[in-house]
């Protein structure tokens, strides 16, 4: 239940359509819902602005489902990230309006419209083709939250002049992702060209000696570009629910 859905019913309690002991029947589970293996929290939306996030990794198809109903009975748009191509068809045939993001493992599900809520546009940036995969999450993510997205693919610093001829875009972007493996360096690139905040997100890419994202990881936590902050190894999904939260300030 979000707070439109939940000023409705209030609205319609007020004027007698509905009456106190229904609203109270339907209220019974706002906090939260036990499902047995799972305690699903229908309040994330009324505190956070966005419905529970079901990661896919580690849950079976039918786990994925039984949660996923139990959302949509209350209302919520479904976003499910980590999520194989094996696990999505019996989703997809359970819920046939759902789509599947193979690129990004993602899958989401849309109860009702998704306001644009964000003041400007978030820019996404791939050092290269290996890293599309996170950066597509990031994509998904942040527009399953209501912004306007951009992305720019395969413009990493062993070719920086790739980047360079997007210097407007950059400049009129009001948040950038910038997803990159190896040594993890176009986010300090970038972050010293633009006066935005810069989500850098290390991915898995490269290597013996980038240790599975820890070398990007460990360059982009000692970037010496101001304003340039950094998330977990693949984060794709972390970086898109934080930049969406920037694009929110303002408006």
């Amino acid at each position: 239940m979000n707070h439109e859905s939940l000023k409705k019913l209030l609205e319609a309690v007020s004027r007698g359509e509905v009456a106190p002991e229904e609203a109270l029947e339907r209220l019974k589970t706002l906090p939260f819902e036990e499902a047995g293996f799972a305690c699903i929290d229908h309040h994330r939306s009324l505190r956070k602005g966005l419905s529970e996030v079901i990661f896919g990794e580690g849950k079976s198809g039918e786990q994925i489902i039984t949660i996923m109903e139990k959302m949509v009975a209350n209302g919520d748009n479904v976003l499910v990230t980590r999520l194989s191509p094996e696990k999505s068809g019996p989703i997809l045939k359970k819920f046939p309006e759902s789509t599947y993001h193979q690129e990004a493992r993602a899958l989401t599900l849309m109860i009702h419209p998704v306001e644009t809520r964000g003041w400007g546009k978030i820019l996404v940036l791939s050092a290269g083709t290996s890293d599309i995969p996170v950066a597509q999450e990031a994509v998904v993510t942040a527009r399953f939250m209501g912004n306007q997205v951009e992305t720019i693919f395969d413009v990493g610093v062993a070719g920086i002049h790739r980047v360079m001829v997007h210097s407007r875009k950059l400049r009129e972007a009001s948040v950038i992702i910038v997803v990159a493996g190896m040594e993890g360096a176009l986010p300090s690139v970038v972050g010293g060209l633009v006066e935005r905040p810069v989500i850098a997100v290390p991915t898995s890419v490269g290597y013996g000696a980038s240790f599975g994202g820890i070398a990007a990881l460990l360059g982009m936590l000692n970037s010496c570009a101001s304003g340039v902050v950094v998330v977990n190894i693949d984060n794709g999904f972390g970086a898109g629910y934080a930049a969406s939260l920037i694009n929110r300030v303002g408006k």
